[in-house]
């Protein structure tokens, strides 16, 4: 077994997902069959021709979409207080803008950052170029609220281009808490486990580390997590057993709103 898991990691690596492929030869008779079963009924008749063949050869076995996972909540978990919670200026730093931009955007004005280029312009959506490793002077105390969702733990890796930074995430942060106002709101996620880097993917970080990051900037309003399960637990308690085992996660998300003081 132990064999068989590290196979399909390594195929992982190249873009080749086992499960996926195995998914779709199960599909691939029914394609054959209703394929058969279309031309049939079409028979002469010219209104739709077919065009370049499309086969989709999983979506038959699948649930009627994907509500789990560290991002699916995340992303809507944080819009939902972000929209109660109004800020006048609000800046997001990297995190899924197919997702958690996506849904601040059709509400309200988001600024957002990253190493990377971005060329689309798109309502709502205000976009820097920046890398956060470096202190951006001229934003001292500019924003209400930050949001960075499933990004830090990347920094200083070079996954995105960005310089080898064995200390970037920290850098990060600080930067970040010297953007954010006094009594302003930082929205922020990481995977929590036990503590290690899976170079160059991410950093996984323990909660007993996380608080000791932030306990001399920020108040803890609340602290909520996704399991390894995919599953979120809301606004939960934190009892030092708890703090310690990592809420029972390997490679959970810790989701943190804190308050600069």
């Amino acid at each position: 077994m132990g064999l068989l898991k590290k196979v399909v990691s390594g195929l992982r690596l190249f873009g080749i997902n086992p499960g996926i492929f195995m998914t779709s030869l199960r599909g691939l008779r029914f394609y054959f069959k209703d394929l058969s079963e279309l031309k049939k009924q079409k028979g002469t008749d010219e209104l739709f021709p077919f065009g370049r063949k499309y086969p989709v050869l999983g979506d038959r076995h699948s649930e009627a979409g994907v509500m789990s996972g560290h991002y699916f909540h995340q992303d809507l978990f944080v819009a939902r207080k972000i929209y109660e919670a109004r800020p006048i200026r609000h800046l997001d730093i990297g995190s899924r803008i197919d997702g958690f931009v996506a849904h601040v955007a059709t509400f309200r004005e988001i600024e957002i950052m990253d190493i990377r280029p971005q060329t689309s312009n798109v309502k709502n959506i205000i976009f820097r170029q920046q890398d956060l490793m470096q202190l951006p002077e001229h934003l001292n105390s500019s924003y209400d609220s930050i949001s960075s969702l499933h990004v830090i733990e990347h920094f200083g890796l070079g996954r995105y281009g960005d310089p080898i930074d064995y200390y970037g995430y920290l850098k990060a942060v600080q930067n970040i808490t010297y953007m954010l106002k006094k009594g302003g709101v930082f929205y922020f996620s990481v995977p929590i486990g036990p503590q290690r880097i899976e170079f160059n993917g991410q950093r996984v970080f323990s909660v007993k580390y996380l608080l000791q990051i932030f306990k001399d900037d920020f108040f803890l309003k609340n602290f909520s997590y996704v399991d390894d399960a995919g599953d979120l637990f809301e606004n939960v308690n934190m009892p030092k057993g708890d703090i310690e085992r990592n809420y029972g996660c390997q490679f959970g998300c810790g989701i943190f709103e804190l308050i600069r003081q």
